[in-house]
C-alpha cells in the first residue's frame, strides 16, 4: 500500500490524534480572557465568529476546542491532508484551500459554513511568513460582518522545528497559556487601504499577545516587577472597533 493512500492516511490521523490528545492533556493550561463569552466552549458563546492564531501552535486549539462548533480552514497541500483527518477525529469541521490556491472555491465554503459555524484560521499559513497576517481573515470579516477573536499562545520553553513557522511543540507536563481578544469588528466594504490598515492593527495585537503568553509561560507571572495585564482579575473592556482597548494592547484608532 503506497504512503498516500488514502486508508493509510486516516489510520494515521487516527493515531495522531490520539497521541495529540495525550500529550496536550500533560499541560498546565492556563487562559486569559478580555471576556469569556467568546470562547466557543462557554454556554454563553452566541453568534458565529473567525478565531485567528499563527500556524505554529495548531497542536493545542485542535486539542482544547474540538466539538465546539468549528470549521477550520486547511491548505491544499499534501502535508495538510493528514491534518484533515485528525481535524476531523478532534472534533472539527474544515474547508480546504487558501488564499493562493482553491480560493475562489474555499471562500464559498467559508460563506457558508460561517452560516452556522465559527471559523478557524492561522492566518499566516500555509507557507509563511512566519507570524505575519495575511488579508484574507480580515477581508472575510469584512465581507461577513463576523467578529475576529485573535490568540495568543505560549509554551514554557518548547521544542521548535526547523521549519518555515518553527513549529512549536511544547514539552510534557509543562506550562502552556494562552490569552483571548474580545471580538474585533472591521467595518464593512473596506477597501484595499482600509484592510490593509486594519491587518496591520491585528498583526500587532497578536505578536503583542504572543510575547505575553510567551512571557506568562515562562515565568507563570511571578517575574519580579512585571505587570501581566491580561491576567487581571477584572475583564478588561472593550468598544465595537479596534480602537477598543482599555489595556497595555498596543493598538489604538490612531
Amino acid at each position: 500500500m503506497k504512503l498516500t493512500h488514502p486508508i493509510l492516511h486516516k489510520l494515521l490521523a487516527l493515531l495522531s490524534a490520539t497521541a495529540v490528545r495525550t500529550w496536550m492533556d500533560t499541560l498546565d493550561y492556563k487562559v486569559a480572557y478580555y471576556d469569556p463569552d467568546v470562547d466557543p466552549a462557554s454556554p454563553n458563546c452566541r453568534g458565529q465568529k473567525i478565531y485567528i492564531f499563527w500556524h505554529e501552535h495548531i497542536l493545542l486549539p485542535l486539542a482544547l476546542r474540538g466539538h465546539c462548533n468549528l470549521a477550520m480552514l486547511l491548505s491544499l497541500h499534501r502535508d495538510a491532508e493528514i491534518l484533515s483527518y485528525v481535524a476531523q477525529h478532534m472534533g472539527f469541521d474544515f474547508i480546504r484551500g487558501s488564499t493562493n490556491r482553491g480560493g475562489v472555491a474555499a471562500l464559498r465554503q467559508l460563506l457558508a459554513k460561517s452560516r452556522k459555524m465559527h471559523l478557524a484560521i492561522t492566518p499566516d499559513g500555509p507557507r509563511g511568513p512566519r507570524r505575519q497576517l495575511a488579508l484574507g481573515s480580515v477581508y472575510l470579516a469584512s465581507k461577513l460582518g463576523l467578529p475576529i477573536v485573535a490568540m495568543g499562545f505560549g509554551y514554557d520553553r518548547p521544542w521548535r522545528a526547523n521549519s518555515w513557522d518553527r513549529f512549536a511543540l511544547p514539552r510534557p507536563f509543562s506550562r502552556a497559556r494562552c490569552i483571548l481578544s474580545p471580538e474585533l469588528f472591521v467595518p464593512a466594504n473596506l477597501d484595499r487601504d482600509g484592510m490593509e490598515h486594519f491587518r496591520v492593527k491585528i498583526e500587532r495585537l497578536m505578536n503583542w499577545m504572543n510575547d505575553e503568553a510567551e512571557d506568562w509561560a515562562a515565568t507563570d507571572g511571578r517575574k519580579r516587577g512585571q505587570e501581566t495585564p491580561c491576567r487581571a482579575v477584572r475583564p478588561l473592556k472593550a468598544r465595537r472597533a479596534l480602537g477598543w482597548v482599555e489595556s497595555k494592547c498596543p493598538i489604538s484608532n490612531d
